[in-house]
């Protein structure tokens, strides 16, 4: 397999995983494209975090400034019960600036995907409101028509187009074929921040589902919803049905539910999806691979989606530039990510069990846990020890390649 070109790669996905890739792709001397569905870079977002290695990636980019900077302010975790008054507390470095279930380092998803822009502005061809319509393999490229666009042959081509990928389902079957659905959904969007939260993101829980409230930049918040409910027949473009969806699920609910679901109808930036995994026992075949959400996405409820994306670019990247071939960079990726992923997507599942419980008893004992465990000898343990986890993988210093000629 020596002698095989890895030059020219096509990304599908301008969020996280994507722009990060290209980054490291430009830096080992690669020629990246990256294709959008979107007309320009995603403004909004939830609050994501970027926890332990994912730290060293950033700031092996130069962007750790940046993203400190877009910091949202979080301080930490509060349960409240009805009448706001707060059960359980948790701030951000409890256990280590990456043990927390909120991490010591968040941002607006949107602002990283604009700073991860603009570190690739230069030297990655970027292509905006397109989509890859099919993929066709050769011995030696990958033939790509696009919804738009010209046709174009690539060396390689990697999905990096999140939990819904169009990449994994023209190269590896339907999404059902991959998804662990964990018997749940979850709502998001913008909302005014009426009350002064002071860095703390504020969670109320009744039997069966969770409401919440976190804080962003320029004094307003995020509200965020999540129920258990099987899943439910309807167009993942209705929006309106989903909003029905949501208020009527919490329409008897107190706290600051009432005023949130208020605001739930006319908000810009309504995020609804089913809470799932996506689980595979490879992420490439021949010369496409998948990366971030699209290969491995743990679910919201594991905190490390972003981490994993950043890492998992990083190691791409990075395998790709040294293995003689991409049939070796890619089952070397795999080596490098698979216990990290794994680990993250089993400490996904203890927070569907965390927001959604069966019981008020269930409630009082997790927020005695919360209140009490952290503070006792191995308590991190008890929470799945995320600062353990956020370090699973420790980076290689990849060297510059040396481009193979055909």
């Amino acid at each position: 397999m020596y002698g095989v070109r890895m030059n020219t790669v096509l990304i599908s996905g301008a969020s996280i995983a994507g722009p990060a890739l290209a980054y490291w792709l430009r830096h080992h001397g690669f020629a990246p494209t990256v294709v959008e569905r979107a007309p320009a870079p995603r403004p909004g977002g939830q609050a994501v975090d970027l926890r332990g290695t994912a730290r060293e990636v950033a700031e092996r980019m130069g962007v750790l400034d940046q993203v400190r900077a877009a910091h949202t302010g979080a301080r930490g975790m509060a349960f409240v019960n009805a009448e706001g008054r707060r059960t359980a507390t948790m701030a951000s470095d409890t256990m280590g600036d990456s043990g927390g279930v909120i991490a010591e380092l968040e941002i607006l998803r949107g602002d990283l995907v604009r700073i991860l822009h603009d570190a690739t502005a230069t030297g990655v061809d970027y292509v905006f409101d397109d989509s890859i319509a099919s993929l066709t393999q050769t011995e030696t490229g990958v033939r790509v028509a696009f919804e738009r666009g010209e046709p174009r042959t690539f060396d390689l081509v990697i999905g990096a187009d999140g939990l819904h990928s169009k990449v994994r389902s023209l190269a590896f079957g339907p999404e059902s074929r991959f998804a662990k659905d964990l018997g749940a959904y979850i709502a998001i969007f913008g909302t005014a921040q009426r009350e002064d939260l002071d860095g703390w993101q504020l969670l109320h829980t009744v039997p069966g589902r969770t409401a919440g409230l976190y804080p962003t930049p320029g004094g307003r918040a995020k509200a965020m919803f999540v129920f258990a409910s099987p899943p439910l027949e309807h167009d993942r473009r209705d929006t309106a049905w989903q909003r029905d969806l949501v208020a009527g699920t919490f329409a008897d609910d107190a706290w600051e539910v009432p005023r949130l679901l208020g605001d739930l109808r006319e908000a810009p930036d309504f995020y609804f999806d089913r809470l799932c995994q996506i689980r595979m026992d490879r992420w490439s075949d021949g010369r496409i691979a998948l990366l971030g959400d699209a290969a491995f996405c743990a679910s919201p409820m594991a905190g490390n989606g972003t981490s994993m994306a950043l890492v998992g670019a990083y190691v791409l990247a990075g395998e790709l530039a040294t293995a003689p071939d991409h049939v070796t960079a890619f089952r070397r990726y795999e080596e490098v990510m698979r216990e990290y992923v794994a680990r993250c997507q089993k400490f996904a599942l203890g927070g569907v069990d965390s927001l959604m419980p069966k019981s008020r008893t269930f409630i009082r004992l997790r927020d005695f846990t919360v209140r009490v465990v952290p503070h006792l000898p191995g308590g991190a343990r008890l929470f799945g020890d995320l600062q353990k986890l956020a370090n699973t993988v420790s980076l290689k210093d990849y060297l510059p390649r040396s481009l193979t000629s055909t």
